[in-house]
């Protein structure tokens, strides 16, 4: 005869285990109690949802508030870029015998101080070269003129264009090939 195996479930002398003691099932709650579970399942859930509606009407007054300081303050950095281009031409308006020469280096000066505010700002000229495709998203033809090259060309720009963040803010004005 082997030795007994070490079962937890087997006591030391190999004897079989004792069977739990049964209860008895609990009895069924009372419909008082059930409604009392109720009710307060009904009170927590609607304090979550109360919570969750003003934790959204919180989130929605901060959107709102933002959505709002942005459009209030988009300009900025723009206004930013220009004020270097305002103080050259108020220092150009304070000389009072400058000559012609410096009035020129002076509004070149000015003029590249502009273009490199504008261009900081991401907004780009629209200057097509003669020959370019006529397109009436970004071009305005004034007049269909004569030409040598294929209809529906550029000719000529008469005032340039400007584009911001791939939007047209003033289209170029140019006159354009009339068909032969």
């Amino acid at each position: 005869m082997s030795a007994p195996e070490n079962n937890p479930d087997t006591p030391a002398n190999g004897a079989a285990p004792e069977a739990a003691p049964q209860t008895d099932p609990a009895p069924p709650p009372t419909p008082e109690a059930q409604l009392a579970e109720a009710q307060a399942r009904a009170a927590e859930l609607n304090d979550a949802w109360l919570r969750a509606k003003a934790e959204t009407e919180n989130m929605r007054r901060r959107a709102d508030d933002e959505v709002a300081k942005a459009r209030k303050f988009a300009i900025d950095g723009f206004a930013d870029s220009l004020l270097p281009v305002m103080d050259s031409l108020q220092a150009a308006v304070a000389i009072p015998n400058a000559t012609p020469e410096q009035m020129r280096e002076g509004m070149q000066a000015t003029l590249r101080q502009l273009a490199a505010a504008l261009e900081r700002n991401k907004v780009v000229e629209i200057a097509p070269p003669a020959g370019t495709r006529f397109d009436p998203h970004q071009h305005q033809a004034i007049s269909m003129v004569a030409a040598e090259q294929e209809a529906n060309t550029v000719v000529a720009v008469l005032q340039k264009g400007y584009l911001i963040a791939d939007r047209v803010l003033r289209p170029a004005l140019v006159t354009v090939a009339a068909p032969k």
